[in-house]
């Protein structure tokens, strides 16, 4: 994954022993099956890396763990990139060679 991928988010569960400090750090919380954008993806002194999202924008708040300010992350493991996002334009050109090519297909089956 990196900055500019489509993701989908595939756990948007919060663990209930966890629930107290996750609605203090994230005012906007992540759908399951909603896709999102990453802005930037975080390595968190290596605990956990985490992704900003384009569509969600959170406070920064500072983390004793690390450290430091910054806005909350989510962890990239609640996401799985979109493959057909990463390149459109080599998709795009896929889908139009396979059209092509079955048009030339029916041209070749009428003449004979």
């Amino acid at each position: 994954m990196k900055p500019g991928d489509k993701v989908i988010c595939i756990n948007d569960k919060i663990d209930p022993e966890k629930s107290e400090e996750i609605r203090r750090d994230f005012e906007i919380w992540i759908t399951r099956d909603k896709e999102y954008t990453i802005r930037e993806i975080l390595d968190n002194n290596g605990i956990v890396t985490g992704v900003l999202l384009d569509e969600v924008h959170n406070f920064p708040k500072f983390f004793k763990l690390i450290n430091r300010f910054q806005e909350p992350a989510f962890a990239q493991w609640r996401f799985r990139k979109l493959n057909y996002a990463s390149q459109p334009a080599e998709a795009i050109s896929e889908v139009e060679e396979l059209v092509e090519q079955l048009e030339q297909e029916k041209q070749h089956v009428k003449v004979k």
